[in-house]
């Protein structure tokens, strides 16, 4: 069973003390809790690689959490950041491998479950914001190229891409 919101601020507490049993404790939860978020989200074979580089983030970052606010959006957040930076690196390393027919053959399949991933998103959003995410979020255009290639205000890019993450976010964390 994974810990309640007090208990996981309290160890987090107690970690950025230096209470090192206590941040072995909260690890293990975190990993649980993790494994649980992304369950749904990523293929099996794609789960345990991402739930411990979200793991190394939090380590990296444990300073940044402030005792005074919840630990389980913190650690939503950064899971969500690295899931979508894990999104864009499967859907851009099944690009590149379309020259190795081996290479393509093995990555198609997680690219696709990616995707679908995303496309099922997606049917959420309007299409401006759709189309921005994509550009900047996914294929790494410059919000400059974004607005050229749509028409859109570089402004507007950037407002479309907000409330895209902002409405996904929220998704994401309905669907736990």
């Amino acid at each position: 069973m994974i810990a309640d919101e007090a208990s996981m601020a309290h160890m987090m507490a107690a970690a950025q003390r230096g209470d090192r049993e206590m941040y072995r404790v909260l690890l293990g939860e975190v990993q649980l809790w993790l494994a649980r978020y992304f369950r749904k989200r990523v293929p099996p074979a794609q789960l345990d690689d991402l739930v411990q580089e979200v793991m190394m983030a939090v380590h990296a970052k444990r300073a940044t959490w402030d005792p005074t606010r919840a630990f389980y959006p913190w650690l939503a957040a950064i899971a969500r950041y690295r899931w979508v930076d894990h999104l864009r690196k499967v859907y851009r390393s099944a690009e590149d491998g379309l020259g190795d027919h081996d290479a393509a053959e093995d990555s198609e399949e997680e690219a696709v479950m990616a995707r679908m991933s995303l496309e099922r998103l997606f049917v959420h959003l309007p299409d401006r914001q759709v189309e921005v995410i994509e550009l900047v979020k996914i294929e790494g255009l410059s919000i400059a190229e974004a607005a050229e290639r749509t028409g859109q205000s570089e402004s507007l890019v950037k407002v479309n891409i907000h409330r895209g993450l902002k409405k996904l976010s929220a998704l994401v964390e309905k669907a736990e």
